[in-house]
């Protein structure tokens, strides 16, 4: 199972520019350092939230806007490390392959964006209606729907949210990047298929 910003593409100045639109639309100053900091992991209600505190209204004024936003500009901001699709490809002739990330209503045409239609077996999202990561919901769900047990299941993430999710799945749990400081930890995706090796071996 794959998480989605920060592991198959970079997308700290998407998100930036996707919370500052709605922000501007509703009279919002833009996101302070520590938002910015905290957006790259939090699901979008929780950054609403985190702006809004106890004003129930803004924080619906915010998610109206957001259902009603065109996310191609923010898509185009992505960072890949390199062209997906293929790499998904050679990995799911080994592997069964998942999506599980705390993307909500973009899930659907960011999966289009990044040409990477019929590529997962499984794909979760809030829009499920379960809880955010870190709490296992995202990851259970994947599993189920996928028809894999957590004792052959993998989830890839690039933050402590999404190591807590896994432990808490009960699956293994691989990090990628220096946001996170676990002990199967790679520096980008693309050593991803050396890491499981690995694993494998040492199992």
């Amino acid at each position: 199972m794959l998480d989605a910003d920060g592991v198959l593409f970079e997308s700290v100045q998407s998100n930036i520019a996707f919370y500052n639109a709605i922000f501007a639309e509703v009279g919002q100053p833009c996101l302070e350092p520590h938002e910015e900091s905290q957006c790259i992991f939090m699901a979008t209600r929780e950054v609403f939230a985190l702006r809004a505190g106890l004003d129930r209204q803004l924080r619906e004024r915010m998610a109206a806007v957001a259902a009603k936003l065109d996310s191609a500009p923010f898509f185009r901001l992505l960072q890949p490390p390199f062209e997906l699709r293929p790499f998904l490809q050679t990995m799911r002739r080994r592997y069964k392959l998942g999506l599980a990330t705390n993307r909500s209503t973009t899930v659907p045409a960011l999966i289009e964006h990044l040409d990477l239609r019929d590529i997962f077996d499984a794909v979760t999202c809030l829009q499920d209606a379960v809880a955010p990561k870190p709490a296992p919901d995202l990851l259970n769900l994947c599993m189920k729907r996928a028809g894999v047990s957590p004792a052959h299941a993998l989830y890839v993430g690039d933050s402590p949210t999404d190591s807590a999710a896994a432990v808490a799945a009960g699956v293994g749990f691989v990090g990628v990047g220096n946001r996170v400081n676990v002990p199967h930890r790679i520096e980008a995706l693309a050593e991803l298929p050396a890491a499981l090796e690995r694993l494998a071996r040492r199992t």
